[in-house]
């Protein structure tokens, strides 16, 4: 038996200032170009459920997290089970971080699982390392709690 809630989002937008819904809603649907389409409708408490008519379109909006509305954050959340939406609460996000200055050897899965569960809570990695304007970077994914502030350096030890 399916859930009233299979393939829903809840979220909202990280500020106290008023949301222009019908332009959030705009937005929202002309960047994700869902190929099945979204409802995207407000609920309580300034939160929003966004209904997904396939799994491939939900995950692409989850792939591309974050999401900005008006230079806002939009924290999402992946309804399952029986949970409902005005009582999910929203303070986590994942974010891509990147990681520069590693010495040589030092890109393995294991020191980004360390990097990333300092930072927040380690979710993957890119394994190939990014080089932009010479500089070489390993992206990390993390978990974040929005309420908490943003750790900016930590320093490694090479032995």
């Amino acid at each position: 038996m399916s859930s009233l809630y299979d393939l829903c989002l809840v979220g909202r937008v990280l500020t106290d200032s008023i949301v222009h819904f019908p332009s959030l809603k705009n937005t929202l649907a002309d960047l994700w170009h869902p190929l099945r389409g979204v409802s995207i409708i407000e609920v309580e408490n300034k939160k929003i459920l966004f209904r997904f008519y396939c799994e491939i379109d939900m995950n692409r909006v989850l792939d591309g997290m974050p999401w900005f509305f008006n230079r806002h954050l939009i924290v999402f959340h992946r309804l399952v089970g029986g949970e409902e939406p005005n009582l999910v609460p929203l303070w986590h996000t994942v974010f891509w971080i990147q990681v520069h200055n590693l010495p040589i050897g030092m890109t393995s899965e294991g020191t980004a699982r360390q990097i990333g569960d300092f930072v927040g809570k380690f979710q993957e990695y890119d394994a190939s390392l990014v080089t932009r304007g010479g500089s070489k970077f390993m992206r990390i994914r993390v978990l974040l709690d929005v309420r908490l502030p943003l750790k900016r350096k930590k320093r490694i030890s090479t032995g």
